[in-house]
């Protein structure tokens, strides 16, 4: 016989085998096992124990790097490595070693191990080794192939789900952004020594208090982020953020729930030592409760200690008659939260001492106003030299018994309004409130004109003509008042006074969009409507707004 055609025979037999091994019984061995060792790799460890895939996130923040953001892809990893080691075992260690050589070579059953009784079935046996070696060399070719393409598939799908969780965390980030640009929401911290802007605020855990800097759509989450304690914490304000308690991250001290949700408006409260401002304040507090009581406003404070301060205030009022000296550095601001309809504003009251505004340097100092939305001045005109000047004896006394301001209207002015520039570099734009006080003591002077309206005419005409220009000039609309707090606060005060009180503050919160500017006009009409106009007074002709006050705006 020919040797030459017995080797073709042989060799054609054994590829015939090996084709029928690797299509009947070897490639989807081969598939089965790999594809089940890749998904084992995607499964946990049961609880509580170890799981050597997972790297334990070191950094500062108390959550959990989101699944999409790292683990997918070394899960991924193990998985592709699982499933190639898989096939490398069971072509190496299975068929090639335990099934080709320990068994068939040596004629043993592939299945059962056992030696065959006769010489004819081990010879058999050994001349199905090479056809069962060249089957599971081609079933681990064809199994890595097809794997190869499920790994590419399976990448592509880790790509879109990776894409689209980058798209809703950018979209979450863009929304949220879009909603306090709408909104004018700028976040500022209220306490002093601090005063800094902030784009985001550090919100606790409720269940553990951890301190989650960085919540929002991010590597930690696209709509929620995990605490490390396993609380799932809304990142968002449209999906409940707002509910957290929130703290300033350079002070860390806590922040009304408001802040983030609400414009912020800055009103600081300006005027020397002994000008009335905490009077003023405390009368403005009253108003704008009786304002609410009758109006469709609504008033609430920011947080316990805001109640706590107003309550204290008024106690104090209520007991001596009289404010207590404002005390300390820099001011913490008093936090009320004004709505009108469906819009709210966080109303930042800052009351500082007068000696803090003194001169440039104290100025500088007073972070509050680079934020400030409009200025309320507190001018106290006893305290101006050509006020005091034009004063009868008898007057003299009962305005020194009026407590003047230690510093006259223009010369408080001039000390705040460079710096104020410098610091917020935008005076220019803002509104300025000058509400005159102590009219109580004003009215009992014989040496002056009764305040009348409009009062800036009537503080042109005791001499301080020199302010209202200043004010004209300086800032983008100015506005007048004349006010006595002590009427308007403690248990007799006067409802009409109170609301004339407010009114400085409402009509600085309507210059920013809060629809409360009509209560002011409101007012003035049905004091028109209750007096009627003078005919010997020449600006009646001029109507209710020049009766009461013009608005002087160096903007159109």
């Amino acid at each position: 016989m020919d040797p030459e055609l017995i080797a073709q025979v042989l060799a054609t037999l054994i590829g015939v085998m090996a084709v029928a091994v690797c299509l009947g019984y070897g490639l989807w061995r081969f598939l089965a096992r790999a594809l089940s060792a890749a998904w084992a790799a995607f499964r946990t460890h049961p609880p509580g124990g170890t799981d050597p895939r997972i790297t334990p996130y070191a950094g500062p923040e108390p959550a959990r790097p989101a699944y999409w953001a790292g683990q997918m892809w070394l899960d991924a990893r193990f998985a592709g490595q699982a499933a190639a080691l898989t096939v490398w075992f069971l072509l190496t260690r299975h068929w090639l070693d335990e099934l080709v050589r320990r068994r068939l070579l040596r004629g043993r059953g592939g299945w059962s191990g056992a030696r065959s009784d006769n010489g004819f079935g081990r010879l058999l046996l050994r001349l199905l080794a090479p056809g069962t070696a060249l089957a599971a060399l081609l079933s681990a070719l064809l199994a890595s192939v097809l794997l190869a393409g499920v790994a590419l598939f399976f990448a592509v799908e880790l790509g879109l789900v990776a894409l689209a969780a980058l798209t809703a965390t950018l979209a979450g980030r863009v929304a949220e952004r879009l909603w306090k640009l709408a909104l004018g929401i700028r976040m500022k911290c209220p306490y002093p020594g601090c005063y800094r802007p902030f784009p985001l605020a550090v919100h606790l855990c409720p269940a553990c208090g951890a301190a989650h800097r960085e919540l929002r759509p991010g590597a930690f989450g696209a709509l929620r982020h995990v605490c490390r304690c396993g609380k799932a914490l809304p990142n968002t304000l449209m999906t409940g953020r707002r509910g957290l308690a929130a703290r300033c991250p350079h002070c860390d001290r806590s922040l009304p729930p408001a802040v983030g949700t609400t414009r912020v408006v800055h009103v600081p409260l300006i005027g020397g030592t002994s000008a009335g401002k905490t009077m003023l304040l405390a009368a403005m507090l009253d108003g704008l409760r009786s304002w609410s009581h009758e109006s469709r406003l609504t008033l609430e404070y920011a947080s316990p200690d805001d109640l706590r301060e107003a309550n204290a205030l008024g106690q104090q009022l209520n007991r001596t008659g009289w404010t207590l000296k404002t005390q300390g550095g820099q001011p913490r601001a008093l936090m009320l939260l004004v709505g009108h309809g469906r819009r709210r504003r966080l109303l930042y009251l800052y009351d500082p001492m007068g000696e803090s505004l003194r001169d440039a340097d104290t100025t500088r100092g007073q972070g509050y106003l680079a934020h400030a939305d409009g200025v309320l001045l507190v001018t106290d005109v006893l305290a101006a030299p050509v006020v005091r000047r034009a004063l009868h004896a008898g007057d003299t006394e009962r305005a020194g018994a009026a407590r003047p301001a230690d510093l006259g209207p223009v010369e408080t002015y001039a000390g705040f309004t460079g710096e104020l520039q410098g610091l917020g570099g935008r005076r220019g734009h803002l509104p300025v409130a000058t509400v005159v006080t102590k009219r109580d003591a004003l009215d009992r002077l014989d040496s002056l004109p009764r305040p009348t309206e409009p009062v800036e005419a009537w503080l042109t005409g005791i001499g301080l003509d020199e302010l209202v220009r200043a004010l004209g000039h300086d800032f983008a609309a100015a506005r007048y008042w004349v006010v006595s707090a002590r009427a308007a606060t403690g248990a007799g005060a006067l409802d009409t006074e109170r609301r004339r009180a407010a009114e400085p503050v409402l009509w600085l919160l309507s210059r920013t969009g809060l629809r409360v500017g009509r209560l002011v006009r409101d007012r003035e009409e049905r004091q028109d409507a209750r007096t009627g106009p003078d005919p010997q007074d020449p600006k009646a002709a001029q109507g209710p707004q020049a009766a009461h006050g013009e608005e002087r705006s160096n903007t159109p």
